[in-house]
């Protein structure tokens, strides 16, 4: 016999077998979907709606470690930061990696809110108080610190 008696008892039903083979692979893949991959489309999710809130005024953090203020939004892709005073520069929207200051959304059709009657008068009370009792004739020019000394 060129047979082994092992092998002619196995040649019945083998499918229960693979099922239970395949059983710790699919419960890896579980894990791994809960841990790992479900967070970090969380987390890519939140990233993405982060990005598409940003306007000028905001102050970010790049992925550089960069810390500026937006000061336009060029387009979909880039904005403009200003780093230092009179620095700025071009950032792709998805190398920002944390917003410090979010700036007040603008309201639209809606006027900017009138100071009350009291406020103003009381401006002009202090505007009037300001101004010396004698008004002179001649207009008023500016004076350098030399010419205040002499």
């Amino acid at each position: 016999m060129l047979i082994s008696p092992a092998y002619a008892q196995a040649g019945g039903g083998g499918g229960g077998d693979i099922l239970v083979s395949l059983l710790p692979i699919i419960l890896i893949f579980v894990v791994f979907y809960f841990l790992l991959i479900r967070p970090q489309q969380k987390k890519v999710k939140q990233h993405r709606a982060m990005i598409e809130a940003l306007r000028r005024g905001d102050r970010i953090v790049t992925s550089g470690g960069i810390v500026g203020q937006i000061t336009k939004v060029i387009n979909d892709g880039e904005v403009e930061v200003e780093i230092a005073q009179g620095t700025r520069v071009r950032v792709i929207r998805h190398t920002i990696t944390d917003v410090l200051d979010k700036t007040e959304p603008a309201t639209r059709g809606k006027a900017r809110k009138e100071p009350e009657p009291e406020e103003v008068e009381e401006e002009e009370l202090e505007e009037q108080e300001a101004e010396p009792a004698t008004q002179e004739s001649k207009p008023r020019t500016r004076r350098g610190p030399r010419a205040a000394n002499k």
